[in-house]
């Protein structure tokens, strides 16, 4: 590690992805009419690899932009690209992602690659979706689109379906094992995802697309370029989407409302200003979890004698009450389910060439978020526990005399305000690049609990968001199940220098970032362990380095050494929830955590020849303080929930991918990864009976497949395609004892369409089928949480341990999706 602090070598602020020249692997393209009006001419860029890029997606040339767009022409038919970052990178450009199902969310569209596990709850996505890397969940994974970032502030979380409609995607970058040293996150310990969208076009157009399908699944998408504008450079694109589909098991339906628009000025040897919104309403009914207790369940998982009987099962079983019942209220009705949320990202990357050897990069950004998951839950209208105390409360008309309790609507709200802004400044002198910049941001996010009344006649909350009136208690306070608010403050400096040497086959890059992280925190709930006031600091240096040498013009070698890291979540700030007294609150503080930090090694070889392009990568990382959650159950049967340090973590393995040009108009791809991921050692016992713990040392990382294959066969002459996609993933384990686990899958896709000439004003106009999960295999996808142990066993020191229930999510059944689409 002193060696690699040592070395402050290298880089770009240019994303390689971008200007790696794809169309040399196909027929040569028309490229892109250049105005000299305009001043749109290009000086031709440097291509050395590097280790950054994800804040710069202005960096681009309009040819080589323009490749994007070609129809069956890129090798694998959009799933790779030609690639010289010195790191492990996979790329879905937009051929493949405009064949897919319309309105697929970015996780469904990274499904094939390697190393990549996704999983989905509906058809179209719109419930979200769950994904790992490299055994990894998404809350580990850093998503930035247009460069700023996506992930939730305080969980990491990420939600898919709010993000970006897919048919203004330009590319997916998939880093398998570290994020670029500019990525602008606090919690990308096992990688990123880097999403792009297309710029304007230079003519005055657009795009209009209308699908239908099972679940009474419907879609619009709508988009109008405006071409340049007057005699100046500007030119933008506004476009807006509904989307709407019935939910496929219980009652209720997902609903979408999403608009973009991207502006771009360019003039100059290379100068950008871009700007670019996107707004997202929805709502939906969220799915009840899976839950597996009973030895017979556990037993058909882990044999698979039964299972699918089982998950059958817990299609009919695991959904919420479609009617609702004035006489007899339950909290199970689906309507008291719901998942509201508006969000509003902006971001403007920019790119402004100093002078021929100076270039700078800035990209500020806003996030707003407000939303939330309902439920609702029987409260005490005499006895309503706050903190330590019991006291009465009053709502409107009703209060501790005429009403003993009540059911009464409480949603988990979440509120974010989150502006920040990357700043890069590089320099070119010859073979060598450096690169410092600074990352700074400063965000809010207010979530609270409130309780608030239902219409007693429809079932429905009166307000969706828990506003007014409220439950109010005797001392004048409003009762709140969360009540806190979090103001993060992030300082990033990171500098890099990269170094080209024999006529650019080799290319050394090193760099250091140093992060410091302050959180802020205030807690409205009384008798809390922490107190109402909460302060946390963390600063950590991350040290990076990468080699790569072409052989060449096919061959080349790349190896790299990187670290990362993850602050605590937020939630391990604030004491939270129901208040058992003796015990104290189902949510506990644990606010003095070190960060999570991991190590990843990558060495690999990519061959990019005239017919195939190839990729294999090793990799190996380690974890020290490895951040859970964990339920924690107590004798008397309660439970609480608390984030603690899990120790360490290691894997190795390998992810490889291969992909042809077209052959007699076919385009195969495939991908694998073998992962093989160790705990190091043993986790305390999710049970309050005893301070004992689990054998989980040795034992195989959870939520995590040692196999997994994806395959994709491609036709396309020009008007006719079809597609054929299969994904295989392996069984993975629920539990850190390795005592539960879900079976391994299949999921099989296909895809046809047809390109018909011009019509009047509609160009291209096209028709698209697409059959997802067309064995309609229904399984378990996703394991929503692990536990430390499905079944009692007995402990490192010899106490009898209780078993834990395991939650599940459970994937998206057969469905068919018919689209129209035509340019205009």
């Amino acid at each position: 590690m002193k060696k690699l602090r040592c070395l402050l070598l290298s880089t770009s602020t240019i994303s390689f992805m971008y200007y790696a020249p794809v169309h040399a692997w196909s027929k040569p393209l028309a490229k892109t009419t250049t105005h000299s009006s305009k001043g749109l001419h290009h000086k031709p860029k440097d291509n050395a690899p590097s280790m950054m890029g994800a804040t710069s997606p202005t960096d681009v040339s309009e040819e080589q932009i323009s490749v994007f767009g070609a129809h069956h022409r890129q090798v694998a038919a959009g799933l790779m690209i030609k690639e010289d970052a010195p790191k492990s990178r996979s790329t879905v450009t937009q051929e493949f992602i405009e064949k897919q199902a319309n309105g697929s969310n970015p996780m469904q569209l990274i499904a094939l690659l390697s190393g990549v596990n996704t999983s989905d709850q509906d058809p179209l996505g719109m419930t979200g979706g769950n994904m790992t890397m490299r055994g990894l969940t998404s809350q580990q994974i850093g998503f930035t689109l247009e460069g700023f970032p996506i992930n939730d502030i305080g969980s990491y979380a990420v939600y898919p379906q709010e993000i970006v409609d897919a048919e203004n995607l330009r590319s997916i970058n998939v880093e398998q094992g570290s994020a670029d040293l500019d990525s602008p996150h606090i919690s990308a310990t096992g990688g990123a995802v880097d999403m792009y969208l297309r710029d304007p076009a230079n003519h005055f157009g657009g795009k209009l697309v209308g699908s239908y399908g099972s679940y009474n699944m419907r879609r619009i998408f709508g988009r109008v370029d405006t071409g340049y504008v007057g005699h100046t450079n500007l030119r933008g694109f506004v476009s807006f989407s509904q989307a709407a589909e019935d939910m496929w098991r219980g009652p209720g339906s997902s609903n979408k409302m999403h608009g973009e628009t991207k502006w771009v000025n360019k003039w100059g040897n290379g100068n950008v200003v871009s700007l670019s919104i996107i707004g997202n309403h929805s709502s939906g009914v969220l799915f009840p979890s899976t839950r597996v207790t009973t030895a017979a369940d556990m037993n058909a998982m882990n044999t698979g004698k039964g299972y699918n009987s089982l998950v059958n099962s817990m299609i009919k079983n695991n959904v919420y009450e479609s009617k609702w019942n004035p006489d007899s209220p339950s909290g199970n009705y689906y309507q008291l389910h719901r998942n509201p949320f508006t969000n509003i990202y902006a971001s403007a990357p920019s790119t402004f060439r100093l002078s021929d050897k100076i270039t700078l990069t800035e990209t500020p950004y806003f996030w707003y978020g407000n939303g939330n998951g309902g439920g609702a839950y029987s409260t005490s209208f005499q006895n309503y526990q706050y903190g330590a105390e019991k006291m009465s409360a009053s709502l409107g008309n009703y209060n501790a005399s005429n009403t003993k309790s009540m059911l009464l609507y409480n949603p988990s709200n979440t509120q974010t305000y989150r502006p920040g802004s990357v700043t890069k400044l590089t320099l070119h002198t010859g073979i060598n690049r450096l690169e410092a910049g600074y990352w700074f941001e400063y965000s809010k996010q207010r979530q609270t609990g409130p309780y608030s009344l239902i219409n007693p006649e429809t079932g429905r909350a009166l307000d969706l968001w828990g506003g007014g009136p409220n439950l109010v208690l005797s001392n004048g306070v409003t009762a709140e199940y969360r009540d806190t608010l979090t103001q993060t403050r992030i300082h990033t400096l990171f500098l890099a220098d990269s170094l080209s040497l024999l006529n650019n086959k080799l290319n050394i890059e090193a760099g250091l970032k140093y992060t410091f992280v302050k959180r802020q925190g205030y807690n409205g709930l009384p008798d809390t362990s922490t107190g109402s006031h909460i302060n946390g600091s963390w600063q950590q240096p991350l040290p990076a380095f990468s080699v790569r040498y072409k052989v060449n013009s096919e061959n080349q070698f790349f190896a790299s050494v990187t670290t990362n890291f993850r602050i605590p979540m937020n939630s391990s700030l604030y004491d939270s929830g129901s208040y058992y007294p003796g015990s104290g609150y189902s949510t506990k503080a644990n606010p003095n955590q070190k960060t999570e930090y991991s190590i990843s090694e990558e060495a690999g070889w990519r061959y990019q020849g005239a017919t195939i392009m190839s990729s294999i990568t090793f990799f190996h990382y380690n974890f020290t303080n490895r951040l859970y959650t964990q339920v924690i159950t107590q004798p008397n049967g309660s439970y609480y929930t608390t984030s603690i340090n899990g120790g360490g973590m290691h894997a190795s393995g390998v992810d490889a991918e291969i992909g042809t040009r077209p052959f007699h108009n076919f385009r195969p791809y495939a991908s694998f990864e073998y992962v093989d991921a160790r705990t190091d050692n043993n986790l305390a016992a999710s049970s309050g009976s005893t301070s004992d713990y689990v054998h989980s040392k040795g034992k195989f990382a959870p939520q995590t497949a040692k196999y997994q294959v994806g395959f994709n066969l491609d036709y396309d002459d020009g008007n006719f395609f079809s597609g054929f996609s299969l994904k295989y993933t392996g069984s993975q384990y629920a539990t850190f004892t390795n005592d539960l686990k879900i079976p391994g899958y299949v999921r099989m896709n296909i895809s046809a369409g047809y390109r018909f000439k011009n019509f009047g004003f509609l160009k291209h106009p096209t028709l698209k089928l697409n059959l997802m999960n067309i064995a309609n295999n229904h399984y378990l996808g996703f394991v929503n949480g692990a536990a430390t142990n499905a079944k009692a066993t007995t402990g490192v020191f010899g106490s009898k341990i209780a078993g834990q229930s395991t939650s599940y999510l459970i994937a998206s059944p057969f469905s068919v999706l018919g689209t129209f689409s035509a340019d205009f």
